[in-house]
């Protein structure tokens, strides 16, 4: 009997997993709990395991390739029984089923989630959860357009299939707001301000970026756009197993295949369809290599995947930047004392197996500050629009890891003596490098320290980790002249920015708030009293 593994939920909220590496082959023997593939989430990267004992039947996803949660990425045949045609015959409906693995998108709410997760195993479920009419969409589009009081039915979609992006809900709200009458929410209220403030940041920022990027993209393949056969972009395509498998095996979107066939009113493709196009696709990129090489394009470039950790990294950037109006304070503190004070206590630190560094120091210096402004460790509810200030210290400490920056958080850091806030921080930091930190020790942050210091850098402009309102960006520690009892004298100087969302603090609070943190770090000795 054949068994049909579907990608599960590995992670709170996860939609969707890249298939890392898979660390079986088809026909090996398998034990329950063992570890066939490794998936990358948004969050991290993650074992998945047999649920059964037995052989490796199919492998039914590439590595590299992105796969919803919930789609079918491997079967197995049980141990101890063989293949029998009625499990075969099972499996065409769900094989021959009109959606395509790459269409079907868990729909944030969760109900279209529940529904693909079901149509899976069958294919009339599979039919009914893709009725016309539904909208492919990303969760984060999707969470963009209810807080632009846009329905997301009316926003026409750019992507493959008609799939809405996040600029295509941008380009909607800012055609609302322009009043040109086109897509726009139904929600004619705060709306509508909240919804020209966003155009305009996008126009200054990252508009910039996507129209390098398009300008690239276009140079790169234009040899290739000259020669290649147009793809059809079909919503839904109907096609044999083997014929999809086909199709991924030469790296073609089989709703791009063009076809003049149909079945039951829908498109359908055929085996030498998929060949002709694949061809032609090929043909089209060794022309563009050719022009490459010829130095018909210019610079050579190299293309990575926007996925998995930075694609994460990148949403959150984003949420925060269109969402709190940013603005940065940035000062100098005498840190001599402290410096004096950490080289003292290192050595102690040290004989008790903990290294000491300056981020402790000013942990406690900044949950010091906050008790006295609580208006700095408190967040927007922007739905029951109030301002929630918080009673307890969860301070992050953003690390830079190879998979890009990552937030521990180290919670109670009010409650927490010098060498435990360093034990604690340690151990996440390293955690975070190692990619085995827990979702949940990333989370419930209510202030953020970030150390460019570390790097060599003096000011930075942070972006806040929203929904807190306030993150602390420090400068690297370097000796400057200052006049202190009317004498030059060469001291230990360091920069701090605190960038903070408008909304919530005004620039007098974040200012004194920021005066406070000097004052401990120029005399830590005051920290023994907090």
């Amino acid at each position: 009997m054949v068994r049909e593994f579907k990608l599960p939920d590995v992670g709170e909220g996860v939609a969707e997993g890249e298939i890392v590496s898979w660390l079986v082959e088809t026909g090996d023997a398998v034990e329950e709990d063992q570890a066939v593939a490794e998936v990358e989430t948004d969050k991290a990267v993650v074992e998945v395991p047999s649920p059964v004992n037995g052989s490796v039947k199919e492998i039914l996803a590439e590595e590299g390739e992105m796969v919803p949660v919930g789609n079918v990425i491997i079967t197995f045949a049980v141990e101890g029984e063989d293949d029998d045609p009625g499990a075969t015959s099972q499996e065409e409906p769900a094989e021959s089923r009109t959606d395509t693995a790459t269409e079907t998108d868990p729909d944030a709410d969760g109900a279209e989630s529940e529904a693909s997760a079901a149509g899976t195993g069958t294919g009339q479920d599979g039919e009914a959860s893709t009725a016309d009419g539904r909208v492919f969409a990303a969760p984060s589009a999707r969470r963009l357009a209810r807080e632009q009081g846009i329905d997301i039915a009316t926003v026409e979609g750019s992507g493959p299939g008609g799939r809405v992006s996040e600029h295509d809900v941008r380009a909607a709200a800012e055609g609302g707001a322009s009043g040109t009458g086109g897509a726009t929410g139904d929600d004619g209220t705060g709306g509508e301000d909240v919804t020209s403030a966003v155009s305009d940041v996008s126009d200054e920022t990252g508009t910039a970026a996507e129209t390098g990027g398009a300008a690239a993209g276009a140079g790169e393949t234009s040899a290739a756009q000259a020669s290649a056969p147009s793809g059809a972009n079909r919503d839904r395509t109907l096609a044999a197993p083997a014929t999809r498998r086909l199709a991924e095996e030469a790296g073609v979107d089989i709703d791009d295949v063009p076809t003049d066939e149909e079945r039951d009113g829908e498109a359908f493709v055929s085996p030498e369809a998929v060949e002709a196009y694949a061809e032609a696709q090929q043909e089209a990129q060794a022309a563009d290599t050719a022009a490459v090489a010829a130095g018909e394009s210019g610079a050579q470039e190299e293309r990575i995947p926007y996925r998995g950790m930075r694609r994460t990294i990148g949403q959150q950037m984003e949420a925060s930047k269109f969402t709190a109006p940013h603005v940065t304070h940035h000062d100098e503190v005498d840190v001599t004392e402290l410096v004096e004070t950490r080289g003292e206590l290192k050595a102690v630190a040290a004989e008790r197996g903990i290294s000491l560094s300056y981020m402790p120091f000013i942990m406690k210096a900044c949950v010091a500050a906050l008790r006295e402004f609580p208006m700095v460790n408190a967040m927007l509810d922007e739905e029951a629009e109030e301002i929630v200030q918080k009673k307890y210290y969860n301070v992050g400490v953003a690390t830079a890891t190879d998979a890009g920056l990552m937030v521990p958080v180290v919670d109670d850091a009010g409650d927490k003596s010098l060498l435990q806030l360093a034990s604690e921080m340690n151990e996440l930091v390293e955690k975070a490098r190692e990619r085995s930190i827990a979702r949940e020790e990333m989370q419930g942050g209510t202030f953020t320290i970030t150390n460019v210091g570390a790097i060599g850098g003096e000011y930075a402009t942070p972006i806040v980790n929203h929904p807190e309102v306030a993150i602390l960006a420090l400068g690297a520690i370097k000796e400057k002249p200052r006049v202190v009892d009317g004498d030059v004298v060469p001291r230990h100087v360091m920069t701090v920015s605190l960038s903070f969302d408008h909304r919530v603090l005004d620039g007098a609070i974040a200012a004194q708030f920021t005066n406070r943190v000097e004052e401990y770090l120029e005399h830590p000795n005051r920290l023994l009293l907090e």
